[in-house]
């Protein structure tokens, strides 16, 4: 298809939320674990905001959920570890396919997007800081809306921002249950399943299931059945 602009996922999308592991070493003695404990927390206590209508942005959701995840796994933080694990949110690293992928399609004159849960400050110093913000057209923040993904009023940002209909627009994320949210949005959608997760069954499947952005340039290339 192609789309009047691809619109992005940020977190876990294009930016590697495991690379949060090298800061969680100087606290946890695994790591890794403890960097999944926390974004699962920090996913379900969003879930959790949107249904009861109990907004906070998504830098205070995130302290919450460090909060719960360093209790669950007996850890103690000290101010300087908590701003260190907090701050580390703005170092993210870029997926290695992630520049490769915007440089392709803006090269192919495509307009691209994030709509992401993060506030715009920390949205913009994390794009900025792993070299994508010069690749980016803009950075959407569902502080705009005021509830978090999957609200359709958070996808509505993105149609709104380019003034086209939802199936003009391809979403494009990692997560299962936002391809989900997307899709019943009206978007069109491809899940960037590098994980090798199982296919979500909740709801309408994503048109296309990727295992690298890479192969956005050819579904954007593709005409319209």
């Amino acid at each position: 298809m192609k789309p009047a602009a691809v619109v992005f996922d940020l977190f876990g999308t294009l930016l590697d939320i495991a690379s949060l592991n090298d800061a969680a070493a100087g606290v946890a003695t695994d790591p890794a674990d403890f960097v999944t404990a926390w974004r699962d927390k920090q996913i379900a206590y969003s879930f959790a905001a949107a249904v009861m209508g109990l907004h906070e942005d998504f830098d205070s959701i995130t302290a919450r959920a460090l909060a719960y995840t360093a209790a669950k796994f007996g850890v103690t933080l000290d101010l300087l570890r908590r701003k260190r694990l907090l701050d580390a949110w703005f170092g993210l690293q870029a997926f290695d396919d992630a520049a490769p992928a915007l440089r392709a399609l803006r090269a192919a004159g495509v307009r691209c997007a994030v709509l992401t849960n993060g506030t715009p400050a920390t949205a913009a110093t994390a794009t900025a800081n792993a070299g994508l913000a010069d690749l980016l057209d803009a950075v959407l923040s569902v502080e705009s809306a005021g509830v978090f993904k999957p609200d359709r009023r958070v996808y509505a940002l993105a149609t709104a921002h380019f003034g086209v209909s939802a199936e003009r627009l391809l979403f494009v994320t990692s997560n299962g249950w936002d391809a989900t949210g997307a899709a019943v949005f009206g978007m069109n959608v491809a899940w960037c399943n590098r994980a090798g997760a199982p296919a979500e069954t909740f709801g309408p499947a994503p048109r296309w299931t990727i295992a690298s952005l890479h192969e956005l340039a050819a579904i954007t290339s593709q005409s319209t059945p």
